[in-house]
């Protein structure tokens, strides 16, 4: 009998040893709804296979050693079992492990951790949201510095960097063979504007910064936003060069050539280039052939393109059955019809008959060719 109750009392101080050993308080979804409310949290949603969350656990038990055992703290250390308690978790948004999240009394949103995991992060985090942190952190945390112009974000970083003002930031993958192609232009373009004020250039690896490209609907790599006070104003679809992506900037900055030297506005000349936007387009395309490039007034093609299109226009000048038109995909009114008729480059060049989408013009660019295209699209009674 003896070896039997040797056994069951270490088993006894074994079972004591682990549960005093750990300083994480755990809930479940009834104790969760209970403690939370009471008090500043600062909960990890975990999955026991999880990688990562294995990872983090010395540092998090850290984290409640420091903040749990001393009552007069203003928060606690907590964790919840998503596979145990799955109800809990999608309540709360929970769709990576380990997602951490600070829980502040009073209030009904939640705060998502973005930093990095390390203990000296990790306690910054609950003294920024607790109110005793120091004034130095906060440029620490949110200034970000250029190399060579090109300012680097991260989930830190991000938010505070592009609140205000104007940036270029480009989305990208490491892996990506566009972005390793675009990289060498995007640095240059950086270096070229790195003592202009008004504008930063910037890049997000978005397979580390996971969060940022998703708040910004990244679904491709790589995607270039133009970004003012915090918004996102326009998706950069022209071509990739050097010249079109500092003709982009130099539009967007309202450097316009059509502005003349006592600021007044050039009038534009007589077209014989119909225009259409976003509020005549349907009514435009309706009757007839409606040949329509669709651009940016900063995309280097389009202004190769220009001339010709007006010399094709003049070629069907008298003819009521065709027009030749043109959408500013830039403006305002603009910018929903592009999408809709799912323009993902500049210029875009789409041939209507009788208001049906008939035929892109994907051929040589010359004024013969872009001629003969249409031709072949009017009917013979129409000639």
């Amino acid at each position: 009998m003896w070896p039997v109750s040797l056994c069951y009392i270490s088993y006894a101080v074994l079972s004591v040893a682990r549960v005093s050993g750990t300083h994480t308080v755990q809930y479940t979804s009834e104790t969760f709804s209970t403690e939370v409310p009471k008090k500043n949290h600062f909960v990890m949603f975990f999955a026991p296979w999880c990688g990562h969350c294995n990872r983090l656990a010395p540092t998090w038990e850290q984290l409640a050693e420091e903040f749990n055992k001393d009552e007069s703290k203003q928060v606690k250390i907590a964790k919840v079992d998503c596979t145990v308690d799955t109800s809990l978790c999608s309540e709360h948004d929970v769709t990576g492990y380990p997602t951490l999240k600070f829980f502040k009394t009073g209030e009904a949103e939640a705060v998502k951790f973005r930093g990095t995991r390390d203990l000296a992060s990790l306690t910054a985090f609950i003294n920024e949201h607790i109110g005793n942190i120091h004034q130095e952190t906060e440029s620490e945390f949110n200034v970000p510095e250029p190399v060579n112009g090109l300012v680097e974000l991260t989930e830190e970083t991000f938010t505070k960097h592009v609140e205000s003002g104007k940036h270029f930031v480009k989305f990208y993958a490491p892996w990506c063979g566009h972005c390793q192609k675009l990289a060498p232009t995007w640095d240059a373009l950086a270096k070229a504007l790195e003592h202009d004020t008004t504008v930063t250039i910037a890049k997000v690896d978005c397979t580390v910064h996971r969060s940022i490209c998703n708040s910004f609907d990244i679904k491709g790599y790589p995607t270039l936003l133009w970004i003012e006070d915090g918004k996102k104003v326009e998706k950069y679809q022209g071509q990739r060069t050097d010249e079109d992506l500092k003709a982009f900037v130099i539009q967007k900055l309202g450097s316009s050539d059509s502005v003349s030297a006592e600021g007044t506005t050039e009038p534009e000349p007589i077209s014989p280039v119909v225009s259409y936007t976003g509020d005549n387009f349907e009514h435009g395309i309706s009757v007839g052939i409606s040949f329509t490039k669709f651009f940016a007034p900063w995309c280097g093609h389009c202004k190769r393109l220009a001339p010709t299109w007006e010399e094709l226009a003049i070629k069907f000048v008298g003819n009521p059955y065709v027009k030749i038109a043109k959408v500013d995909c830039t403006l305002d009114s603009s910018k929903d019809l592009c999408n809709q008729q799912e323009v993902d480059g500049f210029p875009t060049l789409f041939l209507y008959r009788d208001g049906e989408k008939v035929s892109e013009y994907n051929g040589s660019r010359s004024l013969e060719d872009l001629y003969e295209f249409v031709i072949k699209h009017i009917p013979h009674d129409e000639l």
